[in-house]
């Protein structure tokens, strides 16, 4: 099991977590309590963030053509 040093950041408590244990791509965690343990999350996009997605090309799926099978009932 590794372990990391804490030091003090202002008047928050750090850790800095070694390189074999680093997040990549990740530049924001969720912390959360269990017992006597501090559990690191990547921390969830809100979906507020789906609107700042890349939007689709104006001609998405315009060949698509609609397929309804035999047997099943249209809505």
């Amino acid at each position: 099991m590794k372990t990391a040093a804490l030091f003090t950041n202002g008047r928050s408590q750090a850790v800095r977590i070694p390189k074999e244990l680093e997040f990549e791509g990740v530049a924001e965690v969720e912390i959360s309590r269990e017992g006597d343990a501090l559990v690191l999350r990547p921390a969830r996009k809100s979906w507020a963030s789906f609107a700042d997605a890349p939007k689709a090309d104006a001609d998405f799926m315009q060949e698509r053509s609609d397929i309804v099978e035999d047997g099943r009932v249209v809505l």
